[in-house]
């Protein structure tokens, strides 16, 4: 515990530091975290490569091996990353609206850092140097928690990072590890209202279910991916496979993949065979209803759960519809308000799906792999909110601030 408020009351420190930041000083830090990622990425891949031999070891499935696995290129496009978030303009300080009252004050409400983030995750290094561009840019301390599995990597990230971060003359605190895996120490995290101003979990349904449940700190949820292509009745057949090639097998441990494809009837015949054939190499296990077994013969029969289930795997429920109305309200019904695909050449039932569906992000003839913070050119993310309040879809910068009225008078009194 006392690690635990030595790292608060660091944080808290910092946080008025990192607010009297200009931009070009926070960009040069950011600029320099990138150079020390890539020239010291034999650091970082010696201490990946322990944590990829813990989890085969103890059998994490293949889904969560590619969260956890990073690579020179990898490294790159973490590094990337940050350099785009250099190249942003810096919204701290912007004015969002300016009034006058009847009685002469006058009134701007001017973007501001949220001043301490806490940020607990599972096995994804890059959430690591990601968190912490986003937080510095916006003049954010920040407080990673990050789970067993990914730790000898984050410690090595961590590192790297406040070693740039000393070198150009800012605080090494400006972001700090928990290196302690207990769980124990996950739920005192939790409790440190007084020291985090918000906290954000990334990871799979237990942990941000137990963030939201525990937590006394303001938390934006972060959502599981449980993603839908549907297919409509005037869909293209080819771009229709493969947008769920994509979405399904380009990379199966992500939230934004596809995990239950939707299929009108009348394109039934003509697209669930292509489908199937397109997606035997990569073994992809289908599990879909009566009527998709009418023309998948060695299809597994989809059960309640499988609707509702982010496999993280090569694992894809098929569900056959009606209407896009039936479309619509099945997926509503299993969704995780993450993101959500219609394949139509119809504009009318395309902008239908768009309106009704509840999500964070709707797509019309795209893969829902593009849910992500690099390819909406934020940068990077933090996350992807799934609630409604403050923030949702992929959070960049804008969704790390919060905001204050700065009054300016001639000696007005309230009668």
């Amino acid at each position: 515990m006392a690690e635990l408020l030595e790292l608060g009351k660091n944080a808290c420190d910092t946080k008025y530091v990192l607010q009297k930041l200009t931009t070009e000083e926070k960009n040069i830090a950011l600029q320099a975290a990138a150079k020390y990622l890539c020239d010291r990425q034999e650091e970082i891949l010696s201490a990946n490569a322990l944590d990829l031999e813990n989890g085969r070891k103890n059998g994490m499935n293949p889904g969560l091996l590619d969260r956890l696995k990073l690579t020179g290129d990898r490294i790159a496009q973490i590094a990337e990353g940050l350099m785009q978030i250099a190249a942003l303009p810096d919204c701290i300080g912007e004015t969002m609206e300016h009034f006058e009252r009847p009685n002469g004050l006058k009134i701007d409400k001017v973007r501001v850092p949220l001043g301490v983030i806490g940020i607990i995750y599972e096995a994804r290094p890059n959430v690591t140097a990601d968190a912490f561009g986003l937080c510095f840019k916006t003049g954010n301390a920040v407080i990673l928690k990050g789970g067993s599995d990914a730790i000898h990597s984050n410690i090595a990230i961590v590192k790297v990072l406040q070693d740039a971060l000393e070198a150009c003359g800012m605080p090494r605190t400006a972001v700090q590890l928990i290196e302690d895996t207990d769980r124990a120490v996950t739920a005192q995290f939790m409790k440190m209202k007084e020291y985090v101003d918000v906290l954000i979990p990334r990871g799979g349904a237990g942990l941000i279910r137990s963030v939201v449940e525990n937590s006394t700190i303001p938390v934006i949820e972060t959502g599981t991916g449980n993603c839908h292509v549907y297919v409509d009745k005037d869909a293209d057949v080819d771009m229709a496979v493969k947008i769920l090639m994509n979405a399904k097998t380009q990379r199966i441990g992500v939230c934004n993949a596809c995990e239950s494809l939707v299929v009108h009837r009348e394109i039934r015949d003509r697209f669930l065979p292509k489908m199937a054939e397109t997606l035997k190499p990569q073994n992809v296990e289908l599990r879909g209803d009566e009527s998709t077994r009418e023309i998948l013969t060695d299809c597994i029969p989809a059960t309640e759960a499988d609707y509702g289930t982010e496999y993280l795997d090569y694992i894809l429920s098929i569900k056959t519809v009606d209407s896009v109305e039936e479309a619509i309200a099945h997926i509503n019904r299993y969704n995780t308000k993450h993101s959500e695909c219609i394949v139509t050449e119809n504009a009318e039932t395309a902008e239908k799906f768009l309106n009704e569906v509840d999500a964070a992000c709707v797509y019309v003839n795209a893969s829902t792999r593009f849910t992500d913070g690099f390819e909406f050119g934020f940068g990077a993310e933090i996350g992807i909110s799934t609630q409604k309040l403050h923030a949702r879809g992929p959070m960049g910068l804008k969704e790390l601030t919060s905001y204050k009225y700065k009054i300016h008078g001639n000696g007005q009194i309230r009668g």
